[in-house]
């Protein structure tokens, strides 16, 4: 993809700026959530994506259930930590386009890890010779994959709520 040009670019930080002037309240209103349940995603093969969360990343499967929506699909669920889950589901028989970052998908889920169990997943990540991006930008212990369905997974050395060291939500 293209990257802007100057003038583009100029334009594109100022309407950030004036975005930011009208949206960022301090202090901010508190939110009307209790947090993310699940993520679900569609995969191509159950067996090959439980083998690279559980598997590789080490995020434990904890339900497999039918989906109720679409006989014979599977929907099942890793835990990611502090109640969060990442979900799934398959659509036998349905052929599926390869992964695209587009309008309405998903460019990257990025996933909380401590130092230990980031540089775990580095180690797994390099036997296997599975590539990845990072550490980079300045970001020392960030990386990112494509799991096996394409979609982009961030390993993110980051307290969960806090952005390059910025705390961004309330505890």
């Amino acid at each position: 993809m293209p990257e802007p040009r100057d003038a583009e670019l100029s334009r594109i930080r100022e309407r950030r700026q004036q975005l930011r002037q009208k949206y960022l309240h301090e202090p901010e209103p508190p939110t009307t959530a209790r947090g993310v349940h699940h993520v679900a995603l569609i995969c191509r093969d159950v067996q090959e994506t439980i083998d690279f969360y559980q598997g590789l990343l080490g995020f434990p499967l904890v339900e497999m259930v039918e989906n109720r929506d679409y006989a014979g699909s599977t929907h099942f669920f890793f835990d990611v930590g502090h109640g969060n889950l990442l979900g799934f589901f398959d659509f036998p028989g349905h052929k599926h386009p390869d992964f695209t970052e587009t309008i309405g998908g998903i460019q990257h889920i990025a996933i909380s890890v401590d130092k230990q169990q980031f540089d775990a997943a580095k180690q797994r990540l390099d036997e296997r010779k599975i590539e990845y991006l990072g550490p980079d930008r300045g970001v020392r212990d960030s990386v990112y994959l494509r799991d096996p369905n394409g979609a982009g997974i961030e390993l993110y050395n980051e307290e969960i709520g806090v952005f390059n060291g910025v705390p961004l939500t309330r505890p």
